[in-house]
């Protein structure tokens, strides 16, 4: 069974980690630029691992989990105690996206926390204009992940986390690591988890960086996506697998399972 992992997540990866596991790099580092639950880090057993992704709140939480689990705990819990009520949220998410800069790094962590674990489907969406735009997920009894953040300050003693585009995290690539990328899925409709967004030049740019190091350098290479990326990899030369994954929203509503790709590049010895 699957660890869980601190965060809920659109796209998280617990669901196919039997899948996914047997294509991820054999190597001592795992390099992943695109952070998101963390959920690979969670139920592998790399001896270190660079974690990294652009959205400043997704990363910083995981450096206060990392390294203040305990206070983290105590201040969320209180939060997740107090304010289970749909207009709690929203004051909550207006302070957030007008005050942040105003608040120290926990008290940023402890917001992106409740917001996530009460928002709908646990998105993570920005606007430019207003920052985290997610709505009110009307739960009755969110989960608090007490145990998860646990488990994540254990594992993440061995892990770097940092903050940083993905193509300089790519840049700290060393001989030997292993690379595994999960951007924003092409076509899939989600993909401004930063203000940025990440457009189609951006997934050609991306595939072709990652050929690039697989080429100069000999590393492994593993990259989920949508089938609809399919083309994009198999003309870069990866081997492309097709799995079937459980879906948890979709940009049309539906929640049936979808057809989603592995692509490979074997590292060389």
């Amino acid at each position: 069974m699957a660890n869980k992992t601190i965060l809920k997540w659109a796209g998280s990866k617990v669901g196919i980690m039997e899948q996914l596991r047997p294509h991820l790099p054999k190597t001592k580092r795992l390099v992943e630029p695109f952070a998101g639950s963390c959920a690979v880090m969670m139920n592998t057993d790399y001896e270190q691992y660079l974690i990294a992704d652009v959205n400043q709140d997704l990363i910083n939480l995981y450096l206060i989990a990392q390294s203040l689990p305990l206070d983290f705990i105590a201040n969320a819990e209180y939060y997740f105690q107090t304010f289970n009520q749909k207009h709690s949220y929203y004051n909550i998410r207006d302070k957030f996206n007008t005050t942040k800069k105003y608040m120290t790094p926990q008290g940023v962590a402890v917001n992106f926390l409740y917001l996530n674990r009460h928002c709908y489907n646990g998105l993570c969406r920005y606007s430019e204009k207003t920052g985290f735009n997610v709505p009110f997920g009307n739960y009755k009894n969110p989960y608090f992940p007490k145990k998860e953040i646990i488990s994540f300050a254990n594992k993440a003693q061995e892990s770097e986390i940092i903050c940083l585009e993905w193509q300089d995290t790519l840049s700290l690539v060393d001989f030997g690591d292993g690379v595994y990328c999960d951007p924003p899925y092409k076509g899939d409709g989600f993909t401004r988890y930063h203000a940025a967004g990440f457009s189609d030049a951006d997934q050609e740019a991306l595939a072709v960086a990652l050929k690039d190091i697989n080429d100069s350098q000999g590393n492994p290479v593993t990259v989920s996506n949508s089938l609809a990326a399919k083309e994009l990899y198999l003309d870069l030369g990866f081997t492309v697998h097709e799995i079937e994954a459980p879906r948890k929203i979709a940009a049309n509503g539906s929640r049936k399972s979808a057809t989603e790709i592995i692509a490979v590049l074997a590292g060389v010895k």
